[in-house]
Order: structure tokens, then sequence, then C-alpha cells
């Protein structure tokens, strides 16, 4: 199932192009949810302004959800947050009821889904909360198109203010996580490398920089090696230096030393040094649900909406993704 995401956005868009990439596995059946209006409309504009890798939208299957009204491009509003957030939830009940092997959503505004009355901080609590899950995790993932290095990147908060971060983590919230990444890695690796960034500057240093890694999450992070012997996990590191190697395998392919998964402890540490490298390449991966979701790594793109120029590479990953981690 792929979800059209926000109707003012570049959703439909990066999906048509998407559907039409020759990158795509051959086994593939799309299954659409959205507006068909809307749909044959971006597909119309995308022909007319000289796009040609475009499926045939007569062959494609569309669960059809009209839009009450129409939606300008590039403004999101009550309305075109209503209507993706139908679409996710329709979406969602499909494949909990085994009518698709995964999801793919294209990017959601926060705000649109705020002013239709729908009060979550993303799609990701959304899911849980449809599948009946107390949390869901949110990991990025990319293979270098240089080395073809995975590079795995989860999330320990995901989408709350900078202030309540630290309230947010606590040490069963952090071991929870870590089992998270640990479980995501072995599909690759039996015995992956971990890293943790730390919360502060430098990860701390010793508490002069603040005090969080050494009155508990240092502790929380030997109890775990306790735990899990087999399995080497460094940190807390310095959030500035944590991706380093990171970079190196994502250019160069120097993998020796290379953690397979990094858990940062908010929202924007991983996501910087993720988008950095990998922008075009990386995937959001929704885990803990019972079905993998995955979508872009980037947002609505509302300035460059109905302009033809949005890039599908992301929507790529993610669809490839869907389809590689259910084999």
């Amino acid at each position: 199932m792929i979800t059209l995401g926000d109707p003012a956005g570049i959703g439909m868009e990066i999906t048509l192009k998407a559907l039409g990439s020759k990158t795509l596995p051959k086994g593939i059946i799309p299954v659409l949810v959205g507006c068909k209006t809307s749909l044959t409309k971006t597909y119309s504009n995308l022909k007319a302004k000289g796009i040609s890798n475009l499926p045939n939208i007569n062959n494609l299957e569309i669960e059809d959800m009209p839009i009450n009204g129409p939606i300008k491009p590039g403004h999101p509003s009550a309305k075109s947050g209503e209507a993706c957030f139908k679409w996710l939830t329709k979406a969602t009940e499909y494949v909990l009821a085994n009518k698709a092997k995964a999801l793919v959503t294209a990017p959601i505004c926060k705000h649109a889904w705020h002013s239709a009355g729908h009060y979550y901080p993303g799609q990701t609590e959304r899911l849980a909360e449809i599948a009946k899950r107390k949390q869901a995790s949110m990991l990025f993932t990319a293979i270098s198109p240089h080395t073809n290095w995975r590079f795995n990147t989860l999330l320990t908060t995901t989408h709350i203010p900078l202030s309540q971060i630290s309230s947010e983590l606590t040490p069963e919230l952090v071991s929870s996580k870590l089992n998270v990444l640990l479980h995501f890695c072995q599909r690759f690796k039996k015995t992956p490398l971990l890293a943790i960034a730390g919360l502060n500057p430098h990860a701390g240093e010793n508490g002069n920089l603040g005090k969080e890694e050494m009155e508990w999450l240092i502790p929380v992070l030997n109890d775990w090696r306790e735990k899990h012997s087999k399995i080497k996990l460094i940190g807390p590191i310095a959030p500035d230096s944590c991706w380093l190697p990171a970079a190196k395998a994502w250019q160069e392919g120097e993998t020796i030393n290379t953690p397979d998964g990094f858990l940062a402890l908010y929202h924007d540490q991983g996501l910087i040094p993720m988008k950095l490298l990998a922008f075009d390449a990386a995937v959001n991966l929704t885990l803990e649900l019972p079905f993998i979701r995955t979508s872009p790594d980037h947002g609505t793109g509302f300035d460059i909406a109905d302009k033809a120029c949005a890039n599908e590479k992301s929507m790529i990953a993610a669809i490839k993704s869907a389809w590689a981690l259910n084999q």
C-alpha cells in the first residue's frame, strides 16, 4: 500500500515518478490510497511539463478516497490534513487485514493534521495507535551508492521539543531502543557493532558539561553490555564525532570498526548526519509494528509543489526497502 501524503505537497508527484522507475523490483504490485481525481491531475501536469518516467495511470490500482473540495498546491490546510489522515488510516487497516504486505507513506504535514483536529506528533505515532502498540521506533536506513555500505540510525526520542528530551529519556527507554537497534542490525550481521551518542557536548566530559551520562546513561549501557556479552557497544560518544566513521564508510568504503547501527538520543542529533550523508537515499523505517512501514526521509516540499521538479529518489528507496525487508 502507498499513501499519497498531503495533497498540497509533492507526495503524488514523487509517487508517480517512483512507480515509473525501471529500478523497482518487477514483482511489486502497488495499491495507492488517495484521491484519484487529484492524482490524475498531477499525472497530466507532469506529462505536460515533459516528465516521461511515469506509469500508465489507467493501470494503477487506486483505493479512491476523494478530497472534499479543491486543494491549492503549496498551501496545507485542515482539508489537506484531513484527507491524508484518512488515507493513512485506511491503508493501515488494509495492511493489518493482510490485504497488503507493507506500507509506504508519502510525507504529511503535522500542522495540517492539527488543523484538522488530529493531534499526533507524526505518522509514526498514529500507526502505533492503529496497530495497538505502546510505542514504535523510528530508524533511518540507507545503502551507499558509492560503497554499498548500509547506514543505520535509530532515534531514541522522536518528535518532541528539545526542552522535553532530558525528561523523556529514561534507562528503560534507552535499553529498549538498543534492543530494537540490535534486532534490526541482526537482519544483516549476527554480531553487529553498535554505537550510542552522548546527550551533552563531549558526552558530558566526566560531568563537567552535563551529568546525565555519569549519573545514569553509562550505568545503563554497562548493564546492557552484561546482558548482551557477544555484542560490542561503544559509547556514549561525543555527538560531534559519533558519526565520523559513517562518513568514511559511506564515501570511501572504510568499514573496519565502523558501527553497523547508531543510536541517537533525540531527533536532530541523528537526522543531521543521516541527511548530510544520505539525503536522497535514506528511508524512514518504522519498527515495532506488526508490518513493515517505510517513507522518504524528506518532507512535503510545499515550496516546490506542482512544479514537477521534486526528486523521487528517496521514495524509490522507500518502496525498494519495503519490498526487500518483506522477503
